[in-house]
């Protein structure tokens, strides 16, 4: 206890001697002068027993002050700040930065409620693809970024996608999702290891999407934006290629980007096959956006949909070649009711054996 603090007994003792006046003087002197939260102290015990005291309401903060310390956190993490060596950082803070991480994190979705939340949004933006990249490239000390700092990536995209929709409307939600839909979605999560409490709270990006897309016109609009959004994806690799890097090169992001996507593109052959808007799945199977294994893949599951299985069938055989044990790939073939080339007809035959044997 500080010593220029009373305890109770001498604080009452040196009440003692004050008439009702002075009380009030003193009462009054505290509640004018004193913060917020204890003049709504004052205030509750004016109040009558029966009526129920008044609990503080939580502010939203502000939009703007969060997207100005979320975009200096980013540039520190990404410039190397938290690693050593540059005194814009504290030591002590290089280990604490998770703590600063979630206070960022948990003031920007909580600014999604302000008035005006474009401010916010930007903020949880950046914060996503720091997570993105956070997978990849070591900006704080630990094996696993995502995971130490308890952020479940897809929990805040479906915070932000619903205020977007909530706020800006359908246009500018069809927009503005789809890129980031590119750009974030993750085959295996966004954590390193792909398990543990934060990776089990994960969801796939498509299936918050597929929530959100309530009317065929939402739909129909959506798809047409995805098609033009993946057009320029293409330049964009060719341009941030480092050639010292396998995983930079543009094809192996071209092939890693098709994967990621795999689940979106099956939501929307189960919604489109055979309707008007079927012509959406040839654009995106043609896109300069996708490439590898991935996209023979989707397009064998189209064909395979319209009946053309003899299609399907060579498709499917040109991924195991590329592939040979890919499971998704085998399943599909395995199901296929078509003559397929003796080397694939063997080792799908190979693959059903095992199955059976070990219940995968």
């Amino acid at each position: 206890m500080p010593a220029n603090r009373m305890n109770r007994d001498e604080f009452y003792a040196a009440m003692a001697p004050l008439d009702e006046t002075r009380l009030r003087k003193a009462l009054w002197t505290v509640y004018w002068r004193g913060t917020a939260q204890v003049r709504m102290r004052i205030e509750d015990e004016f109040r009558p027993p029966e009526q129920p005291k008044v609990k503080p309401k939580n502010q939203v903060p502000d939009p703007s002050a969060i997207l100005a310390e979320v975009t200096e956190f980013v540039e520190l993490a990404k410039s190397g700040a938290y690693m050593a060596g540059d005194r814009r950082v504290h030591h002590t803070e290089r280990s604490k930065w998770r703590f600063t991480f979630k206070r960022l994190v948990t003031g920007a979705l909580a600014a999604l409620a302000a008035s005006e939340p474009g401010p916010a949004q930007e903020a949880i933006g950046k914060i996503v693809d720091l997570a993105i990249e956070m997978k990849s490239w070591d900006y704080f000390h630990s094996d696993d970024p995502v995971e130490a700092a308890k952020f479940v990536v897809s929990d805040a995209v479906a915070a932000l996608w619903d205020s977007i929709l909530r706020h800006d409307g359908v246009p500018a939600f069809t927009q503005r999702v789809p890129a980031q839909l590119i750009r974030w979605e993750q085959e295996y999560g966004w954590t390193r290891c792909g398990y543990g409490q934060v990776a089990e709270k994960e969801t796939s990006l498509a299936e918050v999407l597929a929530r959100l897309l309530t009317t065929p016109d939402m739909w129909r609009s959506f798809a047409e934006s995805y098609v033009t959004a993946l057009e320029p994806v293409r330049r964009k690799d060719a341009s941030q290629q480092i050639w010292y890097a396998t995983s930079s090169t543009p094809s192996y992001r071209r092939d890693e980007r098709t994967d990621n996507l795999e689940e979106w593109h099956d939501i929307l052959i189960e919604r489109f096959a055979g309707t008007p808007e079927d012509e959406f799945l040839d654009r995106i199977a043609n896109s300069p956006g996708l490439a590898g294994p991935g996209r023979d893949f989707l397009r064998a599951k189209i064909a395979e949909r319209r009946g053309d299985t003899d299609g399907a069938a060579a498709l499917i055989s040109t991924c195991l070649k590329a592939l040979p044990g890919h499971r998704g790939y085998l399943d599909f073939a395995a199901g296929l009711d078509a003559d397929l080339p003796p080397a694939i007809r063997k080792r799908v035959d190979e693959y059903r054996t095992q199955a059976e044997k070990y219940g995968y």
